[in-house]
């Protein structure tokens, strides 16, 4: 039952924002200088005739999963919660050509965070799980996703 393992990897990327109804400064449209930290928990491989023994997950396979549903999707990005009247912000941003990302929820760190654990979840080798997210939307504030608080 023992040997599980867990991996960490650590991925940047620039995103803008604005959180529509909110009562502070985040209602204007800015951006944050993310760090997303992806850890995952399995068993290092041990079949010595695999190419990737002894590790739990090679770190670039684990690095193109997270750079193709996350990193390449949300950078330099602007997201907004298309179900408020930013919809109309996001129609005329995106008519001058602006990159802009509608999600069906409020784009805060923690609905974020929510969401990256679905799209990571969901490409991730059957021996292998997700163990945790850290999203870290500037040097001291960050939200946190663990597999065992959502069980």
């Amino acid at each position: 039952m023992g040997n599980n393992i867990r991996i960490t990897k650590k991925f940047a990327f620039e995103t803008g924002h604005a959180l529509y109804g909110y009562d502070g400064k985040c209602k204007n449209v800015h951006g944050h200088s993310y760090k997303l930290s992806v850890t995952v928990i399995g068993k290092p491989i041990s079949d010595n005739t695999n190419v990737k023994y002894g590790m739990v997950i090679d770190f670039g396979d684990l690095k193109k999963i997270v750079k193709e549903e996350i990193v390449s999707v949300f950078d330099h990005a602007t997201v907004f919660n298309k179900n408020t009247p930013h919809i109309e912000l996001a129609k005329e941003l995106e008519s001058r050509g602006h990159n802009v990302l509608l999600v069906d929820y409020q784009p805060t760190s923690e609905m974020m965070v929510l969401d990256f654990a679905k799209k990571i979840s969901h490409r991730l080798p059957s021996h292998i799980s997700l163990h945790s997210l850290k999203l870290q939307e500037t040097d001291s504030s960050f939200a946190q996703w663990f597999a065992y608080d959502n069980i």
